[in-house]
């Protein structure tokens, strides 16, 4: 199986900072210092993560990025709650997926991630796989090829890795 494996782990100053209720990559915009931040963007072609306190800041975290590096798109976007509500964890990558019967990128996702998705939507012609265990590990759902507001019992808040195609 061919993919690119994709970094999402944190520091330990940053889930300090995120358990302190501050954006994790300093210099991150959003959010005041008593709000938490909910809504994350990772880039999976550095491996960082910026949070915030709502999508608006989110959003506009990755416009005011978007010149930055071209073919940056978003690939998924992952929800805490069902019928995308809560938390989201957004990903950004450095294209399209490839429709080849592999896996063309892997995420860990980061402890304050793990078993907590409930919803799911694909993005930049990705399908979505859900694993219970890091590295692709376990008994694997999806793939999830549209936007999903319930992933179903199975991989409800149980993820721990995800894997693109």
């Amino acid at each position: 199986m061919r993919h690119r494996k994709l970094r999402a782990g944190l520091s330990v100053v940053a889930l300090s900072l995120l358990a302190a209720g501050t954006p994790a990559v300093a210099g991150a915009q959003g959010g005041d210092a008593g709000e938490t931040a909910r809504h994350c963007n990772f880039d999976a072609m550095t491996g960082q993560q910026r949070c915030f306190g709502s999508v608006q800041e989110a959003t506009a975290d990755v416009r005011a990025r978007s010149g930055v590096r071209a073919g940056e798109i978003t690939q998924a976007t992952l929800f805490d709650e069902k019928d995308f509500g809560g938390a989201s964890f957004t990903v950004y990558g450095d294209g399209l997926c490839e429709k080849n019967d592999q896996v063309d990128y892997q995420i860990n996702l980061p402890e304050d991630w793990q078993n907590r998705v409930s919803s799911v939507q694909p993005w930049g012609d990705c399908w979505i796989w859900l694993y219970p265990e890091p590295d692709l590990g376990g008994d694997r759902d999806g793939p999830f090829k549209e936007n999903t507001g319930d992933v179903g019992e199975l991989m409800n808040d149980r993820t721990r890795s995800v894997g693109l195609s």
